[in-house]
């Protein structure tokens, strides 16, 4: 909520002025000498703003998780620190600020403005620790609810004329799945209009949903996902650039205790078949750049369309999901990161179809926009409305 994003921003400001004007005032109206009155002024505030964090801490956000752990907090202030001394000293000598605003301007807002990359710096790498941490520990948890062993869930923009070839290469490669616990079969026609519905029905899909229209592939696959009835859920893209058969190790890597198995086509063991074409592998590793304005944790690769997570996680995560274009996936995962999912990369076969719809240019814009509401939706709490608080065990609410 809104209040959440105000609440940080007061907090810094508070603890900035307490820095700055107890500086100030030690050294030009006390008479102290620089470095003590400088590190004075440091620990008050850095006292202030963690004292402050914590008594006002948001629940559930991923950003604020070094707040727990004091002695990393007291490392990396202590760092920060040294270098806001550093650059204090610095500056004095150089510019030989005889007022008390001159010493301000010239001097400590320099150095609360270097010592505070350094702070960010050190608390990020802090965080990335703590949420791979968290990530690779699997958690004991009861077997998910469900009809059957499995749903593949398909989203379909136009696929008319090959939707009836996807749903076939999907039995047959996951038969085995059907014949041992169940396999259910979920296009999405996410507003085609080409009777891309109609096709996929007669070619014998379980489950087939409309959208009334085109919405984007993460509303498509948030719709199958959630009206799905299998104990794993997985999705997958229409054309079928990742072979049907790869969803056998998503699902054992489910079924073997991972909450979300996410595909990473720049594994070490991944094998490309068909390469993409240049600025779609550019704009690809641009986005995983620009991921990392929103997620802690530096994955591989965020976007690849072979994704499985237990059902009850799948109805946590796309119940509280709101993107609706292809940033969903961004989104799939700071919400991993912040209910504390355990989540493992697998490698992939990929043979990229010429039949994609992703336009690079308009989606990566589309991308870009939906990155910074996703940060800003964090900071506001927006992720966490009507769920009170994630135990501290990342267990997960029955569903």
């Amino acid at each position: 909520m809104r209040g959440g994003l105000r609440r940080l921003v007061a907090i810094g400001a508070l603890s900035t002025a307490i820095d700055a004007g107890g500086f100030v005032t030690l050294h030009q109206a006390a008479g102290w000498a620089l470095v003590p009155a400088d590190a004075v002024a440091l620990v008050v505030a850095a006292l202030a703003s963690f004292g402050l964090h914590r008594a006002t801490l948001a629940p559930g956000d991923p950003y604020e998780r070094w707040v727990d752990r004091p002695a990393a907090f007291a490392r990396i202030a202590l760092v920060a620190g040294v270098v806001d001394v550093a650059v204090v000293v610095g500056l004095d000598r150089l510019v030989d600020p005889a007022t008390a605003l001159a010493l301000l301007l010239a001097v400590k807002v320099p150095a609360l403005v270097v010592a505070g990359a350094a702070r960010l710096a050190g608390e990020r790498r802090l965080l990335f620790r703590v949420v791979r941490a968290e990530q690779d520990e699997r958690v004991d948890r009861p077997a998910p609810p469900g009809d059957v062993r499995l749903s593949v869930v398909v989203p379909a923009y136009r696929e008319r004329d090959h939707i009836a070839d996807t749903v076939a290469a999907l039995r047959a490669a996951l038969e085995p799945v059907r014949v041992a616990g169940g396999l259910e079969i979920v296009i999405v026609d996410d507003g085609s209009g080409d009777g891309t519905a109609d096709a996929a029905r007669a070619a014998g899909a379980d489950l087939v949903l409309e959208q009334t229209e085109n919405r984007g592939k993460g509303a498509a696959v948030r719709r199958g996902a959630l009206a799905s009835h299998g104990r794993t859920v997985a999705f997958t893209d229409a054309d079928l650039s990742y072979s049907p058969d790869q969803l056998l190790r998503l699902l054992a890597a489910v079924e073997d205790g991972w909450d979300v198995v996410v595909g990473s086509r720049r594994h070490e063991d991944t094998t490309t078949l068909v390469r993409a074409g240049r600025l779609r592998e550019l704009g690809g590793r641009a986005i995983n750049l620009l991921t990392q304005a929103v997620l802690l944790g530096q994955y591989r690769d965020t976007q690849c369309g072979l994704k499985a997570f237990r059902s009850d996680v799948a109805r946590l995560l796309f119940g509280r999901s709101r993107v609706d274009g292809f940033a969903f996936d961004v989104e799939l995962f700071h919400l991993a990161e912040r209910y504390r999912l355990s989540l493992t990369e697998v490698p992939v076969s990929v043979a990229n179809s010429s039949r994609s719809t992703v336009r690079v240019a308009r989606d990566a814009l589309h991308l870009v926009r939906d990155l910074f509401r996703i940060r800003r939706w964090a900071k506001r709490g927006r992720y966490d409305e009507g769920v009170g608080v994630f135990p501290v065990d990342r267990s997960l609410p029955n569903h």
